[in-house]
């Protein structure tokens, strides 16, 4: 991975202290450019791995855009969207919409988005029904009456791909969508069904839907992410996101037996406790290291696919087999590590 730019330490924190403030709403904290090129070369980074994340199940899943105009709602700087085009191409996206309350992170966008796809024609304000709507990192800074606006705009659009922090907060509040459009959209992910939220069954109450998306391996040897990890007290291996997909569009066939696991499995010497998701609801279940030697092992260095598919008699797991990647997703345009490491070597001051 290459360098990233020198930033400004000082902007960062301060930007930090913002995002940390409980509850919102937030005021503006966009003072100047140098508050974005710092915040896009760093914080904003660490979302694209997130969105590098969600995209790549949507097309393993087989799922693929609707072709037409794109809103990226709650814009920033604009990572969601060169996630998005960097995955899927810009071939399908007639207009992208960007939209931001800050004057300055819309115009800081629409450069950024212009300068890795010059081609793409890229306006700044809001559609009332959007093909595809984008939605990152924005829970944080609304209040109750603002999430329900946005929940009519995602119920008016074809797709939606929302993408959050993996809180239990954030987590409830994706849920609570979910739950609201759930009888009149499609629920491709990260949902396995379209029943009620297994979360919210009495004995899941201190469970919340979250996973984790990995961060690129470079990053551990460079030096300025070494400095950034210190300088913001921030871990980076862990990069928990909640997220939710929408469509009104059917979803995408699901494999007999597939399961999703939730977080992270809990691995003891002579078994793991896996919290797992099917239409049949949220519950733990047990693998054994004597029945299954090899994916135990697995479990223990850390490496747990999400997705699987599972021969289950009641608590107990007795098979394991990997979810296959659905052969009907012509449309991805690059991998979630070039993804990635495109976005990083297209960094402030490289447009």
């Amino acid at each position: 991975m290459n360098q990233l730019p020198e930033v400004s330490w000082k902007s960062l924190h301060r930007l930090r202290a913002a995002f940390l403030q409980p509850g919102p709403p937030l005021p503006d904290y966009w003072e100047s450019e140098t508050d974005l090129e710092g915040y896009d070369a760093t914080f904003a980074q660490r979302i694209g791995w997130k969105w590098d994340y969600v995209l790549e199940e949507l097309r393993r899943r087989g799922w693929s855009p609707p072709a037409g105009q794109v809103l990226d709602w709650g814009c920033g700087t604009g990572i969601a969207s060169r996630a998005f085009l960097d995955h899927f191409g810009p071939g399908s996206v007639q207009v992208l919409w960007l939209w931001d309350r800050s004057g300055l992170a819309r115009a800081y966008a629409r450069r950024r988005v212009h300068a890795k796809y010059p081609g793409l024609e890229v306006q700044v304000g809001l559609v009332e029904r959007p093909d595809l709507l984008l939605i990152s990192h924005v829970l944080g800074e609304l209040s109750p009456p603002q999430i329900e606006q946005l929940t009519h705009l995602v119920a008016r659009a074809t797709a939606t791909v929302w993408v959050e922090p993996g809180t239990y907060e954030a987590s409830l509040t994706l849920i609570a969508v979910r739950e609201k459009l759930r009888a009149t959209l499609h629920v491709v992910a990260p949902c396995l069904h379209r029943e009620r939220c297994g979360i919210l069954a009495p004995e899941n109450e201190r469970h919340w839907c979250h996973h984790f998306a990995p961060s690129p391996p470079e990053i551990y040897t460079d030096p300025f992410w070494g400095r950034f990890a210190h300088e913001m007290n921030i871990d980076l291996r862990s990069l928990p996101v909640s997220f939710l997909v929408l469509d009104r569009r059917p979803a995408p066939a699901v494999p007999p037996n597939a399961v999703r696991v939730i977080g992270r499995p809990r691995v003891y010497k002579p078994h793991a406790l896996i919290l797992a998701c099917d239409a049949s609801g949220v519950r733990e279940y047990r693998l054994t290291r004597r029945r299954l030697p090899d994916a135990y092992q697995r479990l223990k260095k850390g490496s747990c696919d999400p997705l699987q598919q599972w021969q289950r008699e009641g608590d107990e797991i007795l098979e394991v087999r990997p979810f296959p990647d659905n052969v009907g997703s012509e449309g991805l345009a690059c991998s979630n590590a070039s993804a990635a490491e495109a976005r990083a070597n297209c960094g402030p001051g490289s447009d």
